[in-house]
């Protein structure tokens, strides 16, 4: 939580000396409307995520097992992935994003802010000693989810809906799959098919990238229907 809270201090500042902005130039103080935002984030990319696991249970031919549920344990990984989530969108969708966007762009601002984003998850997955393709892999996949949660901050001028997206994935995928510290919350996967070969890499972009490609395609949407109050950041 300290860290969390340097974080911030350390965005206020960046804001004001750089752009003489205050806090809320990331959308972050409660409005009805970014909480809108949040909430219709989090909601999407949970039906996704639900999407992407019910393709992969069919394609895989996964038997689930119910666990017992813990509360307490999934009260705790909520806490933690709320936490987790909001560091990194403050440090890879926050005051820098915002700061670049202004001095360079939003073209290269996002794709800046998302490939730092891929790359950061190859340190974060202890990835350093992989082969060559899992690591690129893990930038392309990790690094366009990036690229379309900074679209987000840049057409709603708020890291609420990216910040929705993220919590909600995490959270969503951790019900199932392991994950440290908190995984399997809810369901385990006793046993499954091992696709090899060209049947795996057929799968596994369609895995990484679905639930990014759907979620930039839902914005996209909602933005012709005029859904949000969506403002450029200029």
């Amino acid at each position: 939580m300290l860290g969390l809270l340097i974080i911030i201090v350390i965005s206020w500042l960046l804001l004001h000396f750089f752009e003489q902005k205050s806090i809320d130039a990331l959308g972050i103080m409660p409005s009805v409307n970014r909480a809108f935002q949040f909430f219709v984030g989090f909601i999407i990319i949970s039906l996704i995520a639900l999407i992407n696991i019910y393709v992969e249970t069919r394609i895989l031919n996964i038997d689930w097992e119910l666990k017992t549920v813990s509360y307490r344990t999934i009260f705790n990984a909520l806490w933690y992935h709320l936490k987790s989530a909001l560091t990194e969108d403050l440090i890879f969708r926050g005051a820098i994003l915002y700061i670049l966007i202004r001095r360079i762009g939003a073209k290269w601002a996002i794709f800046i802010s998302a490939l730092f984003f891929g790359v950061y998850h190859v340190f974060s997955y202890g990835m350093m000693n992989e082969r060559l393709i899992p690591i690129l892999y893990v930038i392309l996949v990790t690094g366009f989810t990036g690229y379309v949660w900074a679209y987000s901050f840049y057409k709603t001028k708020s890291i609420m809906m990216g910040f929705g997206f993220h919590l909600g994935i995490n959270i969503t995928n951790s019900f199932f799959f392991e994950s440290q510290p908190y995984g399997e919350l809810i369901f385990e996967a006793i046993s499954k098919v091992e696709l090899r070969d060209w049947d795996w890499l057929y799968f596994s972009p369609f895995k990484g990238l679905f639930p990014s490609v759907i979620t930039l395609a839902s914005i996209l949407y909602l933005m012709q229907l005029k859904f949000f109050k969506l403002k450029d950041i200029v």
